[in-house]
């Protein structure tokens, strides 16, 4: 059985991205880590095995972009595209759902973990189906004031807290999906 993580960073009141898709500071604490972070950087790059986005936090760049993570990144998008290899990686793009994403994600990762990575409208997709099994936030004591909300399509759903982990700028919370 495979564990997709919804994986995000998110500012403390709420979203994911500011008014204009800006990012307002959210990933600092990502690109300079210290403390825990480097720890939870680490664990992800480990365990992950298949990584799914949307076509947005893939963006235009016909080579793809750069992350550290090398497994197998599923893109989600309306436009048909053949796979870009970069960087020991290959993204795929995926026109036919979530649930394409996800079984081509769970054939790649052999038994590690499947990653959403965002933005928001594809973590939002992938909550209302009830295909999360756990969710990370890196919460960012910042306030936007307005943009992206994760949570803003989301039901009533009630959360395990597994893991709190404090680093300098940012704090690292996992729950697990309580499923009835």
């Amino acid at each position: 059985m495979h564990t997709v993580l919804l994986d995000m960073v998110m500012s403390l009141d709420g979203f994911v991205a500011g008014p204009n898709n800006e990012d307002g500071g959210l990933h600092d604490w990502y690109f300079a880590p210290s403390g825990n972070a480097v720890f939870v950087i680490d664990e992800l790059i480990q365990s992950i095995g298949a990584m799914i986005l949307g076509n947005q936090v893939f963006g235009n760049q016909p080579d793809g972009w750069d992350t550290p993570y090398k497994v197998p990144h599923f893109v989600l998008t309306h436009t048909p595209r053949k796979p870009v290899e970069r960087g020991g990686m290959t993204f795929y793009f995926v026109t036919d759902g979530i649930e394409s994403a996800l079984a081509q994600a769970k054939e790649a990762a052999g038994e590690k973990l499947i990653c959403v990575a965002g933005g928001a409208s594809t973590a939002q997709q992938f909550l209302q189906a009830g295909l999360v099994d756990e969710i990370q936030i890196h919460l960012v004591p910042v306030l936007m004031g307005g943009g992206l909300r994760l949570f803003d399509q989301s039901g009533a759903t009630k959360l395990e807290q597994t893991r709190v982990l404090e680093s300098p700028g940012v704090t690292h919370l996992r729950y697990r999906m309580v499923k009835e």
